[in-house]
């Protein structure tokens, strides 16, 4: 970890609303071929509704319930 790491993870954390699991997407997003294994094999379910939801149209899927308009509403 670098000290440009170590403060973009307080400016992400001081981030209001936002979730572990959302954290851990982004972090998926960006991950090289390597870090997205070490993540996937930790958490499966996080890495396969990113996935889903990637290939789904505005990422709802139909499970989902009310379709959240903008990042505003979460």
């Amino acid at each position: 970890m670098s000290l440009h790491d170590y403060r973009m993870s307080l400016r992400l954390e001081g981030v209001e609303g936002v979730t572990f699991r959302a954290h851990i997407m982004a972090a998926m997003r960006r991950a090289d071929n390597d870090n997205l294994a070490r993540l996937e094999s930790l958490f499966p379910e996080v890495l396969a509704e990113l996935r889903a939801r990637y290939n789904a149209p505005g990422g709802h899927l139909p499970d989902d319930g009310t379709l959240i308009q903008s990042f505003a509403d979460v």
